[in-house]
Protein backbone atom coordinates (compact mmCIF):
# COMPACT_ATOMS: atom_id res chain seq x y z
CA UNK A 1 0.00 0.00 0.00
CA UNK A 2 3.02 2.25 0.78
CA UNK A 3 3.49 2.68 -3.55
CA UNK A 4 -0.37 3.62 -3.49
CA UNK A 5 -0.42 6.19 -1.02
CA UNK A 6 3.14 7.68 -2.56
CA UNK A 7 1.61 7.72 -6.39
CA UNK A 8 -1.81 9.25 -4.81
CA UNK A 9 0.34 12.07 -3.08
CA UNK A 10 2.32 12.64 -6.14
CA UNK A 11 -1.07 13.02 -8.00
CA UNK A 12 -2.30 15.42 -5.70
CA UNK A 13 0.68 17.76 -5.19
CA UNK A 14 1.94 17.56 -8.96
CA UNK A 15 -1.09 16.70 -10.95
CA UNK A 16 -3.79 18.18 -10.12
CA UNK A 17 -5.49 20.43 -12.00
CA UNK A 18 -5.85 24.14 -10.05
CA UNK A 19 -2.26 24.88 -12.45
CA UNK A 20 -4.80 24.62 -15.49
CA UNK A 21 -7.91 26.35 -13.94
CA UNK A 22 -5.57 29.38 -13.47
CA UNK A 23 -4.15 29.17 -16.98
CA UNK A 24 -7.23 28.85 -18.46
CA UNK A 25 -9.12 31.82 -16.99
CA UNK A 26 -6.39 33.95 -17.60
CA UNK A 27 -6.56 33.26 -21.07
CA UNK A 28 -10.50 33.77 -20.99
CA UNK A 29 -9.50 37.48 -19.09
CA UNK A 30 -7.07 37.91 -22.11
CA UNK A 31 -9.83 37.40 -24.72
CA UNK A 32 -12.60 39.14 -22.87
CA UNK A 33 -10.06 42.51 -22.45
CA UNK A 34 -9.42 42.10 -26.30
CA UNK A 35 -13.16 41.50 -26.93
CA UNK A 36 -14.13 44.88 -24.87
CA UNK A 37 -11.37 46.75 -26.70
CA UNK A 38 -13.18 45.60 -29.96
CA UNK A 39 -16.48 46.26 -28.88
CA UNK A 40 -15.03 50.55 -27.57
CA UNK A 41 -13.56 50.65 -30.36
CA UNK A 42 -16.74 50.09 -32.82
CA UNK A 43 -19.07 51.94 -30.95
CA UNK A 44 -17.00 54.95 -30.69
CA UNK A 45 -16.26 54.24 -34.79
CA UNK A 46 -20.20 54.66 -35.20
CA UNK A 47 -21.12 57.17 -32.70
CA UNK A 48 -18.89 59.29 -34.53
CA UNK A 49 -20.44 58.79 -37.86
CA UNK A 50 -23.65 59.23 -36.72
CA UNK A 51 -23.01 62.77 -35.10
CA UNK A 52 -21.48 63.39 -38.73
CA UNK A 53 -24.58 63.10 -40.24
CA UNK A 54 -26.39 65.08 -38.10
CA UNK A 55 -23.47 68.45 -37.59
CA UNK A 56 -22.82 68.54 -41.36
CA UNK A 57 -22.59 65.44 -44.12
CA UNK A 58 -19.82 66.95 -45.70
CA UNK A 59 -16.92 68.41 -43.82
CA UNK A 60 -16.63 65.02 -41.26
CA UNK A 61 -17.07 62.49 -44.21
CA UNK A 62 -14.42 64.59 -45.93
CA UNK A 63 -11.91 64.57 -43.10
CA UNK A 64 -11.78 61.06 -42.59
CA UNK A 65 -8.64 61.50 -40.34
CA UNK A 66 -11.34 62.05 -36.88
CA UNK A 67 -12.61 58.69 -37.33
CA UNK A 68 -11.39 55.59 -35.67
CA UNK A 69 -9.66 53.37 -37.60
CA UNK A 70 -11.86 51.02 -39.20
CA UNK A 71 -8.95 47.85 -39.48
CA UNK A 72 -8.74 48.49 -35.47
CA UNK A 73 -10.71 45.32 -34.70
CA UNK A 74 -8.30 43.55 -37.44
CA UNK A 75 -5.31 44.77 -35.67
CA UNK A 76 -6.35 43.53 -32.13
CA UNK A 77 -7.49 40.11 -33.44
CA UNK A 78 -4.21 39.83 -35.26
CA UNK A 79 -2.39 40.44 -31.94
CA UNK A 80 -4.14 37.70 -30.41
CA UNK A 81 -3.04 35.03 -32.30
CA UNK A 82 0.68 34.57 -30.57
CA UNK A 83 -0.57 35.20 -26.71
CA UNK A 84 -3.66 32.80 -27.26
CA UNK A 85 -1.08 30.00 -28.91
CA UNK A 86 1.05 30.39 -26.28
CA UNK A 87 -1.60 30.01 -23.57
CA UNK A 88 -2.89 26.91 -25.43
CA UNK A 89 0.48 25.21 -25.38
CA UNK A 90 0.69 26.09 -21.64
CA UNK A 91 -3.05 24.49 -20.57
CA UNK A 92 -1.80 21.36 -22.92
CA UNK A 93 1.39 20.68 -20.81
CA UNK A 94 -0.66 21.33 -17.87
CA UNK A 95 -2.78 18.82 -18.93
CA UNK A 96 -0.17 16.08 -19.73
CA UNK A 97 1.00 16.68 -16.19
CA UNK A 98 -2.32 15.53 -15.33
CA UNK A 99 -2.72 12.74 -17.51
CA UNK A 100 0.50 11.11 -16.78
CA UNK A 101 -0.12 11.38 -13.07
CA UNK A 102 -3.59 9.83 -13.81
CA UNK A 103 -1.69 6.72 -15.33
CA UNK A 104 0.93 6.27 -13.00
CA UNK A 105 -2.16 6.13 -10.25
CA UNK A 106 -3.90 3.71 -12.38
CA UNK A 107 -1.47 1.45 -12.62
CA UNK A 108 -0.21 1.05 -9.02
CA UNK A 109 -4.48 0.41 -8.42
CA UNK A 110 -4.30 -2.00 -10.76
CA UNK A 111 -1.17 -3.71 -9.45
CA UNK A 112 -2.12 -3.46 -6.02
CA UNK A 113 -5.78 -4.82 -6.54
CA UNK A 114 -5.68 -6.96 -9.61
CA UNK A 115 -9.11 -8.26 -11.22
CA UNK A 116 -9.87 -11.41 -9.42
CA UNK A 117 -13.08 -13.28 -10.15
CA UNK A 118 -15.43 -13.79 -7.87
CA UNK A 119 -16.23 -16.56 -5.69
CA UNK A 120 -18.54 -19.54 -7.29
CA UNK A 121 -20.65 -22.31 -5.58
CA UNK A 122 -22.88 -24.11 -6.59
CA UNK A 123 -24.88 -23.79 -3.53
CA UNK A 124 -26.45 -20.52 -3.09
CA UNK A 125 -28.33 -19.71 0.24
CA UNK A 126 -30.39 -16.99 -1.46
CA UNK A 127 -31.17 -18.35 -4.74
CA UNK A 128 -34.56 -20.11 -3.87
CA UNK A 129 -35.48 -17.16 -1.72
CA UNK A 130 -35.82 -14.15 -4.05
CA UNK A 131 -38.90 -12.48 -1.67
CA UNK A 132 -36.21 -12.26 0.95
CA UNK A 133 -33.99 -10.54 -1.63
CA UNK A 134 -37.05 -8.31 -2.77
CA UNK A 135 -38.05 -7.51 0.82
CA UNK A 136 -34.65 -6.41 1.80
CA UNK A 137 -33.91 -3.78 -0.89
CA UNK A 138 -37.70 -2.23 -0.79
CA UNK A 139 -36.88 -1.88 2.77
CA UNK A 140 -34.00 -0.51 2.27
CA UNK A 141 -35.71 1.82 -0.26
CA UNK A 142 -38.10 3.02 2.70
CA UNK A 143 -35.79 3.68 4.86
CA UNK A 144 -34.08 5.57 3.10
CA UNK A 145 -37.06 7.67 1.86
CA UNK A 146 -37.32 6.54 -1.59
CA UNK A 147 -41.01 6.13 -0.97
CA UNK A 148 -41.91 5.94 -5.10
CA UNK A 149 -38.81 4.00 -5.80
CA UNK A 150 -40.08 1.64 -3.41
CA UNK A 151 -43.71 1.33 -4.87
CA UNK A 152 -42.25 1.03 -8.58
CA UNK A 153 -40.27 -2.11 -7.38
CA UNK A 154 -42.14 -3.79 -5.28
CA UNK A 155 -45.02 -3.21 -8.35
CA UNK A 156 -42.60 -4.82 -10.76
CA UNK A 157 -41.05 -7.42 -8.24
CA UNK A 158 -44.75 -8.90 -8.14
CA UNK A 159 -45.51 -8.44 -11.65
CA UNK A 160 -42.57 -9.69 -13.19
CA UNK A 161 -41.31 -12.44 -10.38
CA UNK A 162 -37.94 -14.08 -11.65
CA UNK A 163 -38.17 -16.50 -14.12
CA UNK A 164 -37.26 -20.70 -13.22
CA UNK A 165 -37.57 -23.51 -15.05
CA UNK A 166 -39.91 -26.21 -12.48
CA UNK A 167 -40.39 -29.59 -12.80
CA UNK A 168 -43.41 -30.74 -13.81
CA UNK A 169 -45.31 -31.55 -10.58
CA UNK A 170 -43.08 -29.06 -8.15
CA UNK A 171 -44.61 -26.68 -6.46
CA UNK A 172 -44.42 -22.87 -7.70
CA UNK A 173 -41.95 -21.29 -5.23
CA UNK A 174 -43.07 -17.64 -6.34
CA UNK A 175 -47.20 -18.39 -6.00
CA UNK A 176 -47.22 -16.62 -2.44
CA UNK A 177 -44.26 -14.50 -3.23
CA UNK A 178 -46.66 -11.11 -2.32
CA UNK A 179 -47.48 -12.60 0.76
CA UNK A 180 -44.06 -13.33 1.57
CA UNK A 181 -42.64 -10.28 0.23
CA UNK A 182 -45.00 -8.51 2.66
CA UNK A 183 -46.71 -6.06 -0.36
CA UNK A 184 -49.20 -5.02 2.16
CA UNK A 185 -46.90 -4.21 5.07
CA UNK A 186 -44.23 -2.16 2.92
CA UNK A 187 -47.38 -0.93 1.10
CA UNK A 188 -49.30 0.52 4.13
CA UNK A 189 -49.23 4.53 4.15
CA UNK A 190 -48.73 4.13 8.18
CA UNK A 191 -45.31 2.55 7.22
CA UNK A 192 -44.26 5.43 5.03
CA UNK A 193 -46.02 7.73 7.34
CA UNK A 194 -43.58 6.57 10.48
CA UNK A 195 -40.44 6.61 8.00
CA UNK A 196 -41.16 10.13 7.25
CA UNK A 197 -41.78 11.19 10.61
CA UNK A 198 -38.31 9.70 11.42
CA UNK A 199 -36.68 11.58 8.56
CA UNK A 200 -38.50 14.97 9.31
CA UNK A 201 -37.30 14.79 13.15
CA UNK A 202 -33.58 13.62 11.87
CA UNK A 203 -33.32 16.89 9.72
CA UNK A 204 -34.74 19.12 12.45
CA UNK A 205 -32.53 17.45 15.29
CA UNK A 206 -29.36 17.54 12.61
CA UNK A 207 -29.71 20.46 10.79
CA UNK A 208 -31.79 22.86 12.90
CA UNK A 209 -30.55 21.58 16.42
CA UNK A 210 -33.88 21.10 17.21
CA UNK A 211 -34.97 18.77 19.96
CA UNK A 212 -38.41 19.56 19.99
CA UNK A 213 -40.39 17.20 17.81
CA UNK A 214 -37.41 14.51 18.69
CA UNK A 215 -38.73 15.06 22.34
CA UNK A 216 -42.80 14.92 21.86
CA UNK A 217 -41.90 11.68 20.15
CA UNK A 218 -40.11 10.15 22.68
CA UNK A 219 -42.94 11.42 25.19
CA UNK A 220 -45.39 10.18 23.11
CA UNK A 221 -43.70 6.79 23.10
CA UNK A 222 -42.24 6.86 26.89
CA UNK A 223 -43.96 3.85 28.01
CA UNK A 224 -42.58 1.38 25.14
CA UNK A 225 -39.18 3.17 25.46
CA UNK A 226 -38.92 2.57 29.72
CA UNK A 227 -40.16 -1.34 28.40
CA UNK A 228 -37.01 -1.38 26.68
CA UNK A 229 -35.03 -0.01 29.27
CA UNK A 230 -34.14 3.04 26.66
CA UNK A 231 -32.38 6.66 28.05
CA UNK A 232 -33.33 8.47 24.91
CA UNK A 233 -36.06 10.22 26.84
CA UNK A 234 -33.68 11.63 29.10
CA UNK A 235 -30.74 11.85 26.95
CA UNK A 236 -33.04 14.51 24.73
CA UNK A 237 -34.24 16.42 27.97
CA UNK A 238 -30.75 16.59 29.01
CA UNK A 239 -29.23 17.64 25.69
CA UNK A 240 -31.78 20.48 25.51
CA UNK A 241 -31.03 21.54 29.13
CA UNK A 242 -27.07 21.83 27.48
CA UNK A 243 -28.24 24.18 24.54
CA UNK A 244 -30.71 26.47 26.55
CA UNK A 245 -27.73 26.54 29.21
CA UNK A 246 -25.06 27.46 26.97
CA UNK A 247 -26.92 30.19 25.76
CA UNK A 248 -27.95 28.83 21.78
CA UNK A 249 -31.14 30.95 22.08
CA UNK A 250 -29.51 34.04 21.61
CA UNK A 251 -28.61 33.89 18.78
CA UNK A 252 -32.43 34.43 17.10
CA UNK A 253 -33.99 36.11 20.86
CA UNK A 254 -30.10 38.11 21.21
CA UNK A 255 -30.88 36.61 25.36
CA UNK A 256 -28.12 37.41 27.75
CA UNK A 257 -26.43 34.69 29.88
CA UNK A 258 -27.87 34.97 32.75
CA UNK A 259 -31.30 34.80 30.84
CA UNK A 260 -30.59 31.50 28.62
CA UNK A 261 -29.48 30.52 32.36
CA UNK A 262 -32.47 30.80 34.29
CA UNK A 263 -34.60 29.36 30.92
CA UNK A 264 -32.07 26.04 31.19
CA UNK A 265 -33.05 25.97 35.38
CA UNK A 266 -36.77 26.50 34.84
CA UNK A 267 -36.97 23.75 32.60
CA UNK A 268 -34.76 21.49 34.61
CA UNK A 269 -37.61 21.99 37.48
CA UNK A 270 -40.03 21.60 34.95
CA UNK A 271 -39.37 18.60 32.95
CA UNK A 272 -36.50 16.34 34.87
CA UNK A 273 -38.91 15.70 38.47
CA UNK A 274 -40.28 12.31 36.63
CA UNK A 275 -36.32 11.34 35.88
CA UNK A 276 -35.07 11.43 39.64
CA UNK A 277 -36.01 7.80 40.11
CA UNK A 278 -33.62 6.62 37.26
CA UNK A 279 -31.03 9.80 36.66
CA UNK A 280 -30.56 11.11 39.96
CA UNK A 281 -26.94 11.70 39.50
CA UNK A 282 -26.88 12.86 36.15
CA UNK A 283 -29.75 15.73 37.57
CA UNK A 284 -27.06 16.55 40.01
CA UNK A 285 -24.32 16.80 38.13
CA UNK A 286 -26.44 18.97 35.27
CA UNK A 287 -27.24 21.18 38.70
CA UNK A 288 -24.06 21.23 39.86
CA UNK A 289 -22.01 22.53 36.52
CA UNK A 290 -24.61 26.00 37.05
CA UNK A 291 -22.19 27.43 39.91
CA UNK A 292 -18.85 26.62 37.10
CA UNK A 293 -21.10 28.66 34.51
CA UNK A 294 -18.80 31.80 34.50
CA UNK A 295 -15.95 29.04 33.48
CA UNK A 296 -17.60 25.98 32.21
CA UNK A 297 -14.47 25.02 30.23
CA UNK A 298 -12.52 24.73 33.21
CA UNK A 299 -14.74 23.14 34.74
CA UNK A 300 -15.25 19.35 35.78
CA UNK A 301 -18.19 19.26 33.65
CA UNK A 302 -16.56 20.20 30.76
CA UNK A 303 -17.79 17.28 28.65
CA UNK A 304 -21.15 17.39 29.69
CA UNK A 305 -21.43 21.37 27.97
CA UNK A 306 -18.55 21.15 25.29
CA UNK A 307 -19.28 17.45 23.37
CA UNK A 308 -18.70 17.85 19.40
CA UNK A 309 -20.27 14.82 18.92
CA UNK A 310 -23.76 14.33 20.87
CA UNK A 311 -25.74 15.64 18.49
CA UNK A 312 -24.41 12.95 16.11
CA UNK A 313 -24.79 10.51 18.94
CA UNK A 314 -28.18 11.56 20.19
CA UNK A 315 -29.11 11.07 16.26
CA UNK A 316 -28.23 7.36 16.25
CA UNK A 317 -29.68 7.05 19.16
CA UNK A 318 -32.95 7.72 18.08
CA UNK A 319 -33.18 6.16 14.79
CA UNK A 320 -31.95 2.72 16.83
CA UNK A 321 -34.55 3.42 19.15
CA UNK A 322 -37.53 4.35 15.96
CA UNK A 323 -36.63 1.74 14.11
CA UNK A 324 -36.43 -0.90 17.03
CA UNK A 325 -39.94 0.43 18.02
CA UNK A 326 -40.90 -0.75 14.23
CA UNK A 327 -39.26 -4.16 15.07
CA UNK A 328 -36.74 -3.29 12.61
CA UNK A 329 -33.09 -2.85 13.10
CA UNK A 330 -30.85 -0.08 13.17
CA UNK A 331 -29.28 -0.01 9.91
CA UNK A 332 -30.56 -1.43 6.66
CA UNK A 333 -30.11 -5.35 6.33
CA UNK A 334 -29.61 -4.93 3.08
CA UNK A 335 -26.47 -2.25 3.68
CA UNK A 336 -25.21 -4.63 6.37
CA UNK A 337 -25.35 -7.75 4.26
CA UNK A 338 -23.55 -5.94 1.37
CA UNK A 339 -20.45 -4.75 4.24
CA UNK A 340 -20.08 -8.18 5.55
CA UNK A 341 -20.01 -9.83 2.33
CA UNK A 342 -17.19 -6.95 0.84
CA UNK A 343 -15.23 -7.63 4.16
CA UNK A 344 -15.86 -11.31 3.81
CA UNK A 345 -14.69 -11.62 -0.16
CA UNK A 346 -11.21 -11.38 -0.23
CA UNK A 347 -10.78 -14.44 2.38
CA UNK A 348 -13.42 -16.41 0.21
CA UNK A 349 -11.13 -15.86 -2.58
CA UNK A 350 -7.84 -16.48 -0.96
CA UNK A 351 -10.01 -19.87 -0.07
CA UNK A 352 -10.91 -20.10 -3.68
CA UNK A 353 -7.51 -20.30 -5.03
CA UNK A 354 -6.29 -22.80 -2.20
CA UNK A 355 -8.97 -24.96 -2.60
CA UNK A 356 -8.33 -25.44 -6.82
CA UNK A 357 -4.60 -25.56 -6.26
CA UNK A 358 -5.30 -28.40 -4.19
CA UNK A 359 -8.13 -29.61 -5.74
CA UNK A 360 -10.33 -29.71 -2.44
CA UNK A 361 -14.73 -28.74 -2.72
CA UNK A 362 -16.41 -26.81 -0.29
CA UNK A 363 -18.46 -30.02 1.01
CA UNK A 364 -20.56 -27.61 4.30
CA UNK A 365 -23.56 -25.88 3.16
CA UNK A 366 -24.62 -23.95 6.48
CA UNK A 367 -21.25 -22.69 7.45
CA UNK A 368 -17.94 -21.10 6.13
CA UNK A 369 -14.90 -23.22 6.38
CA UNK A 370 -12.79 -20.14 7.67
CA UNK A 371 -13.89 -17.55 10.12
CA UNK A 372 -14.84 -14.39 8.88
CA UNK A 373 -13.15 -11.38 10.91
CA UNK A 374 -15.80 -9.18 10.77
CA UNK A 375 -16.20 -6.06 13.34
CA UNK A 376 -17.76 -6.38 16.76
CA UNK A 377 -21.32 -4.68 16.26
CA UNK A 378 -21.77 -7.47 13.17
CA UNK A 379 -21.93 -9.92 15.68
CA UNK A 380 -25.68 -10.68 15.78
CA UNK A 381 -25.61 -14.25 17.16
CA UNK A 382 -24.18 -16.33 19.38
CA UNK A 383 -22.21 -19.74 18.25
CA UNK A 384 -21.32 -22.36 20.59
CA UNK A 385 -17.57 -24.31 19.42
CA UNK A 386 -17.66 -28.13 20.89
CA UNK A 387 -14.14 -28.08 22.78
CA UNK A 388 -14.40 -31.93 22.00
CA UNK A 389 -15.03 -32.16 18.41
CA UNK A 390 -13.78 -28.56 17.68
CA UNK A 391 -17.03 -28.08 15.46
CA UNK A 392 -19.33 -25.29 15.59
CA UNK A 393 -22.82 -26.43 16.83
CA UNK A 394 -25.96 -26.23 14.62
CA UNK A 395 -29.51 -26.66 14.61
CA UNK A 396 -29.29 -30.78 14.10
CA UNK A 397 -26.28 -30.59 16.73
CA UNK A 398 -27.03 -28.56 19.76
CA UNK A 399 -24.90 -27.92 22.48
CA UNK A 400 -25.91 -29.98 25.54
CA UNK A 401 -25.06 -28.85 29.22
CA UNK A 402 -24.45 -32.00 31.58
CA UNK A 403 -25.63 -31.80 35.41
CA UNK A 404 -22.01 -30.97 35.93
CA UNK A 405 -22.09 -27.67 34.07
CA UNK A 406 -20.08 -28.23 31.38
CA UNK A 407 -21.34 -28.47 27.73
CA UNK A 408 -21.04 -30.28 24.72
CA UNK A 409 -22.03 -31.03 21.37
CA UNK A 410 -25.13 -33.46 21.11
CA UNK A 411 -23.02 -35.85 18.84
CA UNK A 412 -20.08 -35.54 20.86
CA UNK A 413 -22.08 -36.53 23.91
CA UNK A 414 -23.90 -39.40 22.20
CA UNK A 415 -20.64 -40.61 21.08
CA UNK A 416 -18.77 -40.13 24.98
CA UNK A 417 -21.68 -42.45 26.33
CA UNK A 418 -22.66 -44.78 23.88
CA UNK A 419 -26.29 -44.70 24.93
CA UNK A 420 -24.82 -45.11 29.23
CA UNK A 421 -23.77 -43.31 31.82
CA UNK A 422 -20.22 -41.80 31.09
CA UNK A 423 -17.46 -39.60 32.95
CA UNK A 424 -18.00 -36.02 31.64
CA UNK A 425 -14.33 -35.43 30.00
CA UNK A 426 -13.45 -32.19 31.88
CA UNK A 427 -14.19 -32.80 35.41
CA UNK A 428 -15.17 -36.22 37.58
CA UNK A 429 -18.54 -35.92 37.30
CA UNK A 430 -20.73 -38.91 35.70
CA UNK A 431 -24.18 -38.69 34.26
CA UNK A 432 -26.67 -40.65 31.91
CA UNK A 433 -26.98 -38.57 28.27
CA UNK A 434 -31.06 -38.42 29.16
CA UNK A 435 -29.70 -35.99 31.85
CA UNK A 436 -28.54 -33.64 29.93
CA UNK A 437 -30.07 -30.35 28.64
CA UNK A 438 -30.49 -28.59 25.03
CA UNK A 439 -29.13 -24.97 25.07
CA UNK A 440 -30.64 -22.38 23.43
CA UNK A 441 -28.49 -18.93 22.60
Amino acid sequence: MDALFDEHERLSNNANLSKSVTDVQKTIDFLVKARSAISASTSKMWDTVIEAVFVTHIIYLADRSCLPDPNSASVTLAKLQNPVKQSFDIINNDLKEVYKGLGNYSKALDKKFKDKPLPTTDYDALSSHPALINRAIAMHLLREGQFSVASTFLTDATTNPPYSRLPVGSPDPYATLEHDLGIDSLRSEPLRRQFANMYHILHELKNEQNLLPAIEWARANSSALEIRGSNLEFELGRLQFVWLFTGAPRVTDNRSNSECQRQALDYARREFCHFQARYLREIQQLSGAMAFCPNLQDSPYRRMFHNNSAWEDLASSFTREFCSLLGLSADSPLYIAATAGAIALPTLLKLQTIMKEKRTEWTTQHELPVEIPLPPSYHFHSIFICPVSKEQTTDDNPPMMMPCGHVVAQESLMRLSKGSRFKCPYCPGESHPRDARKILL
